[in-house]
């Protein structure tokens, strides 16, 4: 990969990660508080929807732009040259450049994952006293907590997600003989994700459950 198309995977991966994560944020609250094991209610209901907002606004930039470049680092190196270059194999280069692009991104994402989804289940607490309750009781291991239950949840995602979607880009820009306008990626995009969110739903359950096992025992008040 070249300098020039390395720093715009960098910037542009980054910038959309970020803006997906704050702009649906509120959506990811309810998700997270739906999911909880201690029921919706319990977790907050409709109340305080951005809490946690500071570790996903931190973390979303480097987590987004560490997937990208690792992504299309892969694709370039795996469809340069040898078997995986042929257009057949397409599908198996996205797969292995998205996988390995998840295993990258998630020691970015899980530490501000487990900080963020407890401050959503636990609104007596804001986000830096939930990142220092968990270091006080787990250490820095408590921030890598479901770490490979995060892996095992994304891999699956990326490898519906991103061959489903090159795939989808590549017929609609052969049906109408030019490349695709944003909003026909982006169409794309929605759609695959749409379908690789319903297949792996089950994983991001128990990952939740997982990263929230201390949340739901109960944080300490403010001051407490």
């Amino acid at each position: 990969m070249e300098k020039r198309e390395f720093t715009a995977s960098l910037v542009a991966g980054g910038c959309a990660g970020m803006c997906v994560d704050l702009t649906l944020f509120p959506l990811d609250t309810i998700k997270t508080r739906l999911q909880s094991q201690q029921g919706f209610t319990k977790a907050g209901g409709f109340r305080g929807i951005y809490a946690g907002v500071p570790s996903a606004a931190i973390g979303s930039f480097p987590n987004a732009a560490a997937f990208f470049v690792t992504y299309e680092s892969t694709k370039s190196a795996l469809g340069a040259h040898g078997a995986l270059s042929a257009p057949h194999m397409a599908p198996v280069t996205h797969m292995l450049g998205a996988s390995l692009g998840e295993v990258v991104a998630c020691l970015i994402r899980v530490p501000t994952e487990v900080v963020k989804q407890r401050t959503q289940a636990s609104l007596s607490s804001n986000t830096y006293q939930v990142l220092l309750a968990t270091l006080r009781e787990e250490g820095v291991r408590g921030l890598y907590r479901g770490y490979n239950s995060t892996v095992l949840r994304e891999i699956p995602f990326s490898l519906v997600q991103f061959p489903l979607w090159e795939y989808l880009k590549t017929q609609w820009s052969r049906r109408q003989g030019h490349t695709l306008y944003s909003w026909q990626a982006a169409v794309c995009g929605a759609f695959a994700g749409g379908i690789a969110a319903f297949v792996t739903t089950p994983l991001d359950v128990a990952k939740t459950r997982i990263m929230l096992a201390k949340a739901d025992g109960g944080w300490p008040a403010p001051g407490g």
